[in-house]
């Protein structure tokens, strides 16, 4: 007889803006399920309690802190980050996400249709995930930036026209 385990979402958390986007996206999808989430650092820790910080300090910045009503459980696991996360989840049930940062995630065309190309761990998960692997992109600015307007000198002579301002995108 199979032994019951409590569905999870896990998702890889590394810093990078896309495990930031996957670990935001984590969070609802744990609280529709009623799952545990599960956020996985994996790798080569400096130690616990460095990792545990760098877990705690990604769920601040991508949930505003540890979510009400969602139980959270903080993995810290040694070894390849695609063999760790496919062993945290347990069937169907789960769900996993990782994040696209845009670096290794560039499209292209694979049989003609758009395929995203990912990372090791990417492709590890995808192969040997028995559950649906999510990945999420890194979030993009919503609306360009733009600059201060420069210090106006009073003094004529070149330099910007004050009725022109550059935009830039945030990062």
């Amino acid at each position: 007889m199979a032994q019951w385990r409590e569905p999870r979402v896990v998702v890889g958390v590394d810093g990078s803006p896309g495990s930031l986007a996957a670990l935001r996206r984590a969070v609802p999808e744990a609280a529709a399920r009623g799952a545990v989430l599960v956020p996985l650092l994996a790798g080569r820790p400096p130690d616990d309690a460095a990792a545990r910080r760098l877990l705690d300090a990604a769920l601040r910045q991508a949930a505003g802190g540890w979510p009400d009503g969602v139980v959270v459980r903080p993995v810290v696991a040694s070894g390849p980050a695609g063999a760790a996360l496919v062993a945290e989840v347990g069937g169907p049930g789960d769900l996993l996400l990782l994040g696209a940062d845009g670096r290794h995630h560039r499209p292209h065309r694979r049989h003609g249709l758009p395929h995203l190309r990912g990372t090791r761990t990417a492709h590890h998960c995808r192969a040997h995930a028995p559950c649906p692997v999510l990945t999420v992109p890194a979030d993009r600015p919503s609306a360009p930036t733009p600059l201060p307007a420069p210090p106006r000198s009073g003094a004529p002579g070149p330099g910007p026209d004050p009725g022109r301002r550059a935009v830039v995108r945030a990062a």
